[in-house]
């Protein structure tokens, strides 16, 4: 039984017990990953997905983190400049070998879906999500003296999105948000607290 799979842009055929060589993962070495993106299977009968097949999934073991090989670039520009460089780049790759194909049940496998090393990890998506669910029905804090966009999204990052809570901050509470922000005595040079008791009175 073989496999089309796609990761890092590329497809790849495989088989159980094949090593290849892909774009690098966020994944340690001895680490099992899975593959999602099957676009066909092939064995006794063929598979081809629209575009992916469901259910199915590539499970591989990672071997290590490798290095293609050395690329020369050789760049040179002509008449005026008259100028000309040589620069090398290796590819940062991920060494696996594909241990096993699934035809369905992928879902219920439990194995981390392979992700490319540029992904952004649930841990630093979590901030903007935060704040982008803070901003959907809370105050306008933009009406504070000194507070713009960018400070308004700082402001609900850190879980700040009413004047009521603004205006019940205790000296402790703005020392700790000076910190934070990084705008030490700006609260309270601002009148902050009074003008976040009279809106929220409003």
């Amino acid at each position: 039984m073989f496999a089309v799979m796609k990761t890092g842009g590329k497809q790849y055929k495989v088989q159980a017990g094949d090593t290849l060589r892909v774009e690098k993962l966020a994944a340690d070495a001895g680490e099992t990953v899975q593959f999602n993106e099957i676009l066909m299977l092939g064995g006794d009968s063929v598979t081809v997905g629209a575009p992916l097949v469901a259910g199915a999934a590539v499970q591989a073991e990672v071997i290590d983190q490798i290095k293609g090989d050395k690329v020369i670039n050789f760049v040179k520009r002509r008449r005026k400049h008259s100028s000309q460089r040589t620069r090398g780049h290796r590819q940062q790759l991920t060494l696996l070998r594909v241990t096993e194909i699934l035809a369905s049940g992928a879902d219920a496998t439990g194995v981390k879906a392979a992700a490319g090393a540029g992904s952004v990890p649930a841990a630093a998506a979590a901030p903007k999500a935060k704040a982008k669910a803070a901003a959907a029905g809370a105050d306008d804090l933009k009406k504070l003296s000194g507070v713009g966009p960018a400070l308004e999204k700082k402001l609900h990052e850190a879980g700040v999105t009413s004047f009521a809570q603004i205006a019940a901050w205790t000296e402790a509470d703005i020392a700790e948000m000076d910190e934070k922000l990084s705008f030490k005595g700006r609260i309270e040079r601002e009148g902050w607290i009074d003008q976040a008791k009279d809106l929220a009175g409003n």
